[in-house]
């Protein structure tokens, strides 16, 4: 990430780059399986592309990349490979925290705590206690993430709430729900970017995506490139966004 690389003139006004993205990062095993590699090796390709991801997003002063690194489901893969994710991710935040902040990016990780070690949730809290002043693009980074339980927590935080008398029932809308969510605070993404040619939520913002332009690229995640990024935002300005309108 370097904030001394010239910004790339592209003919996208600013009002047609997208606010929020969410990224799928798919296809890291499958990456390193068609080159004989290990799958560990893919997760490793995956980690330097996450990196030209920020550092386009940081170029283009996007305001919010939502990232999935690891979903409540991933917990049933074999455990050398869960060990492998982990420990990446930790090296990730450690390494990489201290360009975050100097690049005013501030982290966000987004989704349940429940039932991790001491040593993830110390990774957690020091990626968001080191940048919670930066006021850049917020990287989220959704780990231990599903949507449908992160529906179903805010339901039971909402409920909860009801039952203490702090709510009443007829108060609760969408925007009441939206608050409630692991990603309360932040705008719904404007466009949901998945690698290796699955076209599916895969249990990623589910409620956030209702109006979300999708993107699905038949690369890898390791191969994603700057050229990738560019041609995301052309294809997102192309987009009529006409939210149940008409033009």
């Amino acid at each position: 990430m370097d904030n001394a690389v010239a910004k790339t003139v592209i003919d996208i006004a600013p009002d047609q780059l997208p606010s929020h993205i969410g990224v799928i990062m798919d296809g890291n095993g499958r990456w390193a399986q068609a080159r004989g590699k290990h799958r560990s090796d893919g997760h490793r390709a995956g980690v330097e592309a996450l990196r030209r991801l920020v550092t386009c997003a940081v170029e283009f002063e996007i305001k919010y990349l939502t990232v999935f690194s690891f979903s409540s489901e991933n917990w049933r893969r074999p455990q050398d490979e869960i060990n492998t994710i982990l420990g990446l991710m930790k090296k990730f935040v450690a390494s990489d925290i201290g360009t975050f902040a100097k690049n005013n990016v501030r982290i966000r990780i987004l989704g349940s705590r429940k039932g991790l070690n001491s040593s993830v949730l110390k990774m957690i809290q020091e990626a968001e206690e080191r940048t919670t002043q930066c006021t850049g693009l917020q990287l989220n980074i959704a780990f231990n993430y599903g949507a449908r339980a992160e529906i179903l927590d805010a339901t039971i935080d909402i409920a909860e709430r009801v039952a203490r008398g702090e709510l009443k029932t007829q108060d609760i809308d969408e925007d009441v729900m939206s608050r409630a969510l692991y990603t309360g605070g932040l705008p719904d993404p404007d466009i949901i970017f998945r690698t290796s040619g699955e076209q599916r939520l895969s249990n990623f913002l589910l409620w956030q995506s209702a109006y979300s332009e999708f993107v699905f690229s038949q690369e890898f995640w390791p191969d994603f490139s700057r050229s990738s990024f560019l041609d995301l935002l052309h294809t997102f300005a192309t987009r009529k966004r006409r939210f149940g309108n008409i033009e």
